[in-house]
């Protein structure tokens, strides 16, 4: 292993050993009592025949006398304005009928909010959107809270619903739990083609129709969207982190292969339950181990910044402690493997056909930055998932052909070195984030695809609380100049950390005028993060006093990525926040439900804590 891979994970371990047995101690004791029968013998005959009673009559009986068939509980974030999640239609009878055939039965435990952010970028909707996480967390856990459960599939994939299923799953720690992923659509027009027409749009130099058709020829199907966003980083997480097969996550939905995955995962599922020898809870799967690999491998592939928030939730779920800092120390040390949009042209179909998570894994393992001793659905460790799936057709005895499912070793080379690059010709160094500290706080900034000329800004500041005030000081061509754009009460407690892709065309369009610009915010972006550097998630936010409330109009910002740092160096330490910024800042929070939240708001965490607006602390 290497040393700073080894060094970050004792550190982890340390810093989380009183909170991290409590929850083993916790999902423990929820493991005896399975373990001496199936969750469904252990309620009462009234719970059980409510539970049963809409089952057809072959799994009634199973359900009524097996003690070794298997009840497994259904989460599913279907719905038909997710193109990711519209696949899961027809999953939860795909996956009951699979199970059938082994001789167990599932049922649908819960039916879980799913929002798009692209749908709801810039808009209000976009304020909901962080604690719409938080709100599938609480949905997924009173579908398991029946208790008649066994293991879990989970369907989800997109931006908050990946984080927060896992995050209720880790509650429900002493079951087993799989995901299934639907994988990507076919890629549409380029990526690049796409933003060229957003920046023009934002110049006025084309209309909405033209604009809407770009869009159209890039979303244009079922499937998760092509760009290297927090979706598809969500797919490269799971699949790093052992909760997908190997080489499932970015497989087209309708390809042949994808329903023969999905019942060797389930298949696999039904191995690790308590009723089992092979018995592996969630809870215990996921380790210390297993949270710094996710972190090698969201810096491996340059993945979204959503994360730096989602993983250190997801981790306090299983007891694990986990700092901003961590991330940073390993970006020292971990080369950026990948060129997927936003980091590069291709997609993550391109990604894919190049050698895909198979080749990474065995890449990041043979340079010791991966802990290839952590379980995984598979029950082994991380060494097979240097393998990838492929079909062969089986001639039966009565001559019909079968295609069956068949696993082989991944490429020994990229088939794509624009797309997918060796451990030992890397396209960088290091890692694809970094962790900025001064005077204003500390933030995150995303460096992969930022050219590294741009990676230091020293500028003044331009000053809002919106983003479509930016849009508007913009078209009155108040930003031609060099600048850091500072956007302030953008954080979870003020109005719930909406992303600001909105900002993104805007300064594309000064950066290739030739001004330096940066953004510097208490907000979001995310994967989709561009070639303008920007801090985020800036700590602690506006509204809570931080230090990028002083910010004034003109003050000179400097931003380092090199040297880690940034630095008002017009800050005056004797400002303080005023009850008219407040008001400025927190806006009506009124319209589109935002309302309903409001308790959702009060009660968060900051971003580098997880942004966590959920009710349990008694672990920490």
């Amino acid at each position: 292993m290497h040393s700073i891979v080894e060094a970050v994970t004792e550190k982890i371990i340390n810093r989380s050993r009183d909170s991290r047995k409590k929850y083993l101690d916790l999902i423990a004791a929820e493991a005896e009592r399975l373990q001496q029968q199936p969750a469904r013998h252990g309620i009462s005959c009234t719970n059980l025949a409510h539970a049963i009673a809409a089952e057809d009559h072959d799994e009634k009986m199973i359900l009524k006398q097996s003690h070794r068939a298997a009840n497994i509980g259904i989460i599913n974030a279907y719905n038909d304005i997710l193109s990711a999640h519209q696949p899961y239609k027809d999953y939860p009878q795909q996956i009951k009928s699979h199970l059938a055939e082994l001789g167990h039965v599932a049922q649908m435990a819960a039916g879980v909010p799913a929002m798009c952010d692209g749908i709801t970028q810039g808009q209000s909707g976009m304020e909901l959107s962080l604690f719409s996480r938080d709100t599938i967390a609480l949905s997924t856990a009173i579908g398991l809270s029946h208790d008649v459960f066994d293991g879990v599939v989970l369907l989800g994939i997109c931006d908050k619903i990946v984080p927060g299923l896992l995050m209720a799953a880790l509650r429900f720690g002493h079951l087993p739990a799989v995901f299934l992923p639907s994988g990507p659509m076919a890629s549409g027009i380029t990526n690049s083609a796409k933003a060229k027409t957003r920046q023009k749009f934002a110049a006025g130099e084309v209309g909405k129709d033209e604009l809407l058709e770009s869009e159209l020829k890039s979303y244009h199907s079922a499937g998760t969207c092509t760009f290297y966003g927090t979706a598809n980083s969500n797919q490269m997480l799971l699949e790093i982190m052992g909760l997908q097969l190997p080489g499932s996550s970015f497989i087209h939905p309708e390809d042949p292969l994808r329903p023969l995955l999905n019942q060797y995962a389930l298949e696999q599922l039904t191995q690790h339950t308590a009723i089992e020898q092979d018995y592996i809870p969630l809870g215990q799967m996921l380790n210390e181990k297993s949270f710094v690999n996710a972190i090698v491998g969201l810096l491996a592939t340059g993945g979204s910044t959503n994360h730096s928030i989602h993983l250190v939730a997801i981790a306090k779920m299983a007891g694990i402690i986990l700092d901003w800092q961590d991330i940073s120390e390993l970006s020292d040390v971990v080369p950026l493997l990948t060129r997927i949009y936003p980091n590069g042209e291709g997609d993550v179909n391109h990604f894919q056909q190049a050698g895909g998570m198979g080749f990474l894994i065995r890449e990041l393992l043979d340079e010791g930055l991966l802990h290839k001793d952590v379980q995984t659905l598979l029950g082994k460790d991380l060494s097979a998932y240097c393998q990838e799936p492929y079909l062969v057709i089986k001639t039966l005895e009565n001559g019909d052909q079968e295609a069956q499912l068949a696993w082989q070793d991944v490429n020994k080379e990229s088939l794509n070195l624009d797309v997918l690059a060796p451990a030992h010709a890397p396209f960088m160094r290091e890692g694809g984030l970094k962790l900025l500290s001064g005077n204003i706080g500390r933030g995150l900034i995303k460096i992969s695809a930022v050219p590294e000329s741009r990676w230091y800004t020293k500028a003044p500041a331009k000053v809002f609380t919106d983003q479509a005030s930016v849009q508007q000081a913009y078209q009155r061509g108040e930003l031609n100049c060099d600048c850091v754009i500072v956007v302030k009460f953008q954080g979870p407690k003020a109005n719930g950390m909406p992303e600001l892709h909105k900002l993104m065309p805007v300064m594309a369009n000064l950066q290739d005028a030739g001004f330096n610009v940066a953004l510097l915010t208490d907000g979001r972006l995310s994967g989709a993060s561009g070639k303008v550097p920007a801090v985020l998630h800036l700590c602690p936010e506006a509204l809570l006093g931080g230090a990028i409330d002083r910010i004034r109009e003109g003050d000179i910002i400097e931003i380092d990525a090199h040297k880690a740092k940034v630095i008002n160096h017009s800050d005056d330490p004797a400002a303080s926040l005023t009850s008219a910024s407040i008001a400025e800042g927190l806006g009506n929070g009124m319209g589109l439900g935002r309302e309903l939240f409001s308790l959702f708001r009060k009660n968060t965490t900051p971003a580098d804590q997880g942004a966590l607006s959920l009710g349990w602390t008694d672990i920490e």
